[in-house]
């Protein structure tokens, strides 16, 4: 119970790595609040963790972030952890991407970040020991055909984790991002699932399409990405901070 007495609120919390980060924070102590726009996946998240909140809100849309925020201080009191988990990816040629497609990605993978960390800004500082986790990928650390937009977000979200560190260095809140590499969530089984639609392969084929890109021919699990968040999250690692981790079986940047 290293994180009794902090209130986490995760954002994208009702699957995926979202999911794991919350059950791993619940385990850790830690009081939850989870924000995202589908409730029936937040609460059936927040039955398996008996405390925890649920606040339905779009991170992208800054009323609504101010909104589910009040929420969660009303559930919990102030924040102390942020975790900016809520993302979305497609795919496409870069010449086929519309300027909707670039701004709706933007939308969820960046903007959502200012959003965020902005509202959560005033609790992360008054903490004993603020943190600021956003689960970015190894598409902020290196470069992917087909995915311009999430690649340049994504880039965007390691820089702003960065200048985020950067300016609150004297004060104890830590920034960091974690990058994952393709993680065994629904975000790859659609991407699995367009992959086989185009290509004809097998579903076995479309992962090994996938899980090539890490050195150990596999994916990751959801709970890696959370067991790395918990230990940026703990007193003990507060010189830790504008860092970007790789979780992604040594896949080379």
């Amino acid at each position: 119970m290293r994180l009794a007495g902090y209130h986490a609120v995760v954002t994208g919390g009702g699957t995926g790595i979202g999911a794991a980060i919350a059950r791993a924070l619940a385990a850790e102590g830690a009081r939850l609040t989870l924000v995202g726009r589908r409730r029936e996946r937040l609460e059936e998240v927040a039955r398996e963790l008996p405390g925890t909140a649920v606040a339905v809100g779009d991170v992208t849309l800054r009323e609504q972030v101010d909104e589910a925020f009040a929420v969660a201080r009303t559930a919990h009191g102030p924040i102390s952890i942020l975790v900016n988990n809520a993302g979305a990816a497609d795919s496409a040629p870069f010449a086929k991407v519309s300027a909707e497609a670039w701004r709706s990605c933007m939308a969820v993978n960046l903007d959502a970040l200012f959003h965020c960390c902005q509202a959560a800004l005033p609790d992360l500082l008054r903490a004993q020991s603020g943190r600021i986790v956003t689960i970015a990928s190894t598409a902020g650390l290196k470069g992917y055909g087909y995915t311009a937009p999430y690649g340049a977000a994504k880039h965007g979200a390691i820089g702003l984790t960065r200048a985020l560190a950067a300016e609150f260095a004297r004060t104890a809140l830590t920034v960091n991002a974690i990058c994952p590499g393709f993680t065994d969530t629904d975000v790859v089984a659609d991407a699995i699932a367009k992959i086989r639609a185009k290509t004809g392969r097998s579903e076995e084929e479309a992962l090994a399409e996938l899980a090539r890109f890490n050195p150990q021919q596999r994916l990751i699990e959801p709970r890696e990405v959370a067991e790395a968040l918990i230990w940026l999250c703990l007193p003990a690692s507060k010189s830790i901070t504008g860092q970007a981790i790789a979780v992604a079986g040594g896949e080379v940047m």
